[in-house]
């Protein structure tokens, strides 16, 4: 069932939910190229892409509290990692102790069109969390107005803002 004021078809589940949708994301970072696929030294999966043993990313998502709402909205991101950093995490993948691991610095490289200015090489803390559950991603307290939602919280309105600006172009 397509989208409207009210409701919006989940790509995740194919359910019909109500409301504006509460999370985005991006398939990949800005860097990846569908040609690195074929190459041995390049990978991308749904939680972490490596591009040319070079380049290190994990998937995770920054979320915004929604001030007059339940639930918070989420950004779901592609975060670049030092080589060591990302090779600790990847070993801690399925482990419960992750959740103790201190907090990996990292660099935005997902671009939110709906912001004036640039996402791309914004300073975060990326926070594993659970197993099963991506990690968080805190963005550091800058006066770009994505860290200033992270930080004040959003209305239900920008919600549906979000919603018109990337569903309906």
């Amino acid at each position: 069932m397509p989208t409207t004021e009210h409701s919006f078809a989940c790509a995740c589940c194919q359910g019909q939910h109500d409301g504006p949708p509460r999370s985005y994301g991006s398939p990949a970072p800005v860097s990846w190229k569908p040609r690195y696929a074929r190459r041995k030294d390049s990978g991308l999966t749904a939680d972490q892409c490596v591009i040319k043993d070079l380049e290190f990313y994990v998937h995770g998502l920054i979320e915004i509290p929604v001030r007059d709402g339940g639930e918070p909205f989420s950004w779901g991101v592609w975060v670049s990692l030092s080589e060591t950093n990302f090779a600790r995490m990847h070993e801690l993948w399925e482990d419960p102790a992750r959740e103790q691991e201190p907090a990996y610095f990292g660099w935005l490289t997902t671009e939110l069109p709906v912001y004036p200015q640039s996402t791309l090489l914004l300073k975060t803390h990326v926070r594993t969390r659970a197993v099963g559950m991506r990690p968080l991603i805190e963005l550091e307290p800058t006066d770009h107005p994505l860290a200033v939602e992270q930080r004040e919280g959003i209305t239900e309105d920008r919600v549906r803002e979000f919603a018109q600006l990337l569903l309906r172009g």
